[in-house]
């Protein structure tokens, strides 16, 4: 856990964000700014994710070696700056400094296949180490502690591709061993204070969770508790307590929201250490060395931090006066005398500062881009308003600078999951959209994550139905308060948001002009049919949520875009990666081929090289060129290539 915040991932399906890490900053003006080229928006950082050392004395970061992300390590207060890695591939983004302080732990795949491998490479000698050598094995990093500084905690697939088990990992001689095996229905490992893995969350047949511990790795599993299916995506365990007897949990049994409580494994009682009414906890400060939570995060229409350790309110009031963003501390030194901050926001780059804790000094480290300064970028505006059926739904919209605000065309920008949520801060997207010309609306539909468990379940079976309803919904408001040109309103999205736009497509056709389709499944039948192995734990939380292919297969019929090709008037983009085990090229595939059997307009590109999501920065501008041509010839906003063209 090393003592940093917790972001919370459900336990559930989650979507592979596309890594378009790029930023730029606002600048005033009259008029169309200029135009933002593609690869400045997609292509590769100049420096991101920093990392400062166990000892504070080095820091870490990704940065491009001949436009391949690698990563490098420099000395602080010097310009000994150096990559450690030497990827030529897909480039490198999820590492790690390994405890000793003398590693740089990583993770890579091969064309998206996920399946996973860890490295470990010396700072001394360069010498890169595959520390899991096995085809086929995916791989997962579960903890690691500065009390055992040549310990890691895996989970791999190796024994069977539907389950992982879990192996502590010996450093320096490379040696697994496993020290907890899956039955068969865990979805998720716990470790204790001493990197003992003491409790495990087991997917039952409804669809809830059984929380399971041990008194120790020898003992047998006992159950602790349940929550129902209503509760399995607002709750999950974040980490034991120091004595290893209380859990801090995420619980929305008995609430509707996420809160924070602190647990008693032996008798069942629990306390309530932050709460909202309607925001589940989104993140979670746990001290390194005691395992007491320092603050929790609410992520509201913006991040909401609330202090719980009352000695930190000068740190977090230094934080918060330093920049406008939202922050989170991504970094402590083992002495927990240095904390690494992030600073995200709408209108500018991610920028890190390195804060002392003993003198109350931060010390900027540097942007993640610094070339966008010239660049116009507008502000994300979280907006509100009621769907036909009463819910209040929360979103972003990002207005194109010099346009005004009236009668503009429009991109309906779906997120994925769905069980995700769009958040407010800097996305390339919503950028790379306005500055084309278009409005960028960003819809957290019912289903969506973060706002309780009611919102959430209202989602469930509703693929195609109530949740593609409140994107409806979203537009005709667009359009009522006089923001979007009914004639100019496009659907784009990934993963699920991919299929949202093939659902707009084919269930509304009269509501779009285009639609723009990135890895979505066509139909929920085979989708569900085709999940990898790895995901076969969750299938009953699946049938509840989506649809059970084998009791209900014309309800998933009615609502997969496949079996509504008759319905299709508008022209459609469609992109995958041929790698893809989440959402399989026959999702796309089958849908393509039956629009050009019928003679509809349809756009296909495939690229051989990726999975669920784009990471090659050359794969990325191809796709974002034929995208942006697209949206110009049936919106009329800008591209690369035309105004090029008209320069010359």
């Amino acid at each position: 856990m090393n003592g940093i915040s917790r972001k919370f991932v459900n336990l559930g399906l989650t979507t592979v964000l596309l890594v378009s890490v790029a930023i730029a900053v606002t600048s005033c003006g009259t008029g169309e700014p200029e135009l933002i080229p593609r690869t400045v928006l997609f292509g590769n950082p100049e420096r991101i994710r920093a990392r400062l050392s166990p000892d504070g004395d080095r820091l870490a970061y990704v940065a491009p070696v001949d436009d391949v992300l690698n990563v490098w390590v420099r000395t602080v207060g010097e310009n000994d700056d150096r990559p450690i890695t030497s990827d030529t591939n897909r480039g490198i983004i999820f590492y790690s400094w390994a405890q000793d302080g003398e590693h740089i732990l990583y993770i890579q795949d091969e064309g998206g296949d996920e399946n996973w491998r860890l490295y470990a490479v010396s700072l001394e000698t360069g010498e890169t180490r595959d520390l899991t050598p096995y085809e086929g094995v995916q791989v997962r990093v579960l903890d690691y502690s500065k009390r055992h500084p040549n310990t890691i905690v895996v989970s791999m697939n190796q024994q069977d591709p539907r389950l992982h088990d879990v192996y502590t990992l010996d450093l320096a001689a490379g040696e697994l061993t496993m020290v907890a095996r899956n039955p068969g229905n865990i979805v998720g490992w716990i470790s204790d204070y001493d990197l003992k893995v003491r409790g495990a969350v087991a997917m039952r047949p409804d669809g809830g969770l059984d929380l399971l511990v041990r008194d120790d790795e020898d003992s047998v599993w006992e159950l602790v508790l349940t929550w129902d299916m209503v509760d399995n995506m607002t709750s999950q365990p974040v980490t034991f307590s120091a004595d290893g007897k209380r859990m801090i949990m995420i619980d929305s049994r008995g609430a509707n929201a996420g809160r924070l409580i602190d647990y008693d494994l032996e008798t069942g009682e629990f306390d309530v250490l932050a709460e909202d009414p309607t925001y589940d906890v989104s993140d979670v400060m746990v001290n390194p060395d005691t395992y007491e939570v320092e603050a929790v995060a609410f992520t509201k229409a913006r991040d909401e931090w609330e202090i719980l350790d009352d000695s930190l309110s000068d740190e977090f009031e230094a934080m918060a006066a330093l920049d406008d963003g939202d922050f989170s501390v991504v970094s402590r030194t083992n002495d927990d005398d240095v904390w690494l901050v992030a600073y995200m926001k709408d209108d500018g780059p991610i920028s890190y500062h390195s804060f002392d804790r003993e003198t109350g000094d931060a010390t900027f480290v540097f942007d993640h881009r610094t070339d966008l300064g010239q660049y116009t970028l507008s502000p994300m505006v979280p907006f509100t308003f009621e769907s036909s059926d009463g819910r209040d739904i929360h979103g972003y919209i990002t207005y194109p600078a010099g346009k005004g605000r009236r009668d503009l065309p429009m991109v309906l920008n779906v997120h994925g999951g769905p069980w995700a949520r769009d958040t407010w801060g800097y996305s390339p997207e919503a950028q790379w959209l306005a500055n084309r010309g278009y409005v960028c609306m960003q819809v957290n539909f019912r289903g969506s994550t973060g706002y309780g468990k009611d919102f959430l379940n209202a989602g469930d079976k509703e693929w195609g139905g109530k949740m593609h309803q409140d994107l409806v919904d979203a537009v005709e408001w667009a359009v009522a308060e006089g923001i979007a040109d009914p004639e100019r309103v496009a659907i784009y999205g990934a993963s699920y948001g991919g299929y949202a736009a093939l659902v707009g497509a084919t269930f509304t056709p009269d509501l779009f002009a285009c639609a723009v389709d990135m890895m979505g499944p066509s139909n929920l039948i085979t989708f569900i049919q085709t999940v990898p192995p790895y995901w076969t734990t969750m299938l009953s939380m699946m049938y509840e949520r989506i649809g059970n292919p084998e009791t209900e297969e014309e309800f998933l019929r009615s609502r997969s875009p496949l079996f509504r090709i008759a319905e299709i008037e508008i022209p459609m983009l469609i992109a995958q990666g041929a790698n893809d085990v989440r959402v399989v090229q026959a999702e796309s595939d089958q849908i393509v081929e039956a629009m050009e059997a019928k003679g509809l307009e349809v756009e296909y590109v495939v690229f051989q090289d990726e999975g669920h999501g784009f990471m090659k920065p050359e794969n990325r501008l191809s796709f974002y060129g034929t995208a942006e041509e697209f949206l110009a010839k049936h919106l009329g906003g800008r591209s690369e290539v035309t105004e090029t063209a008209s320069e010359e």
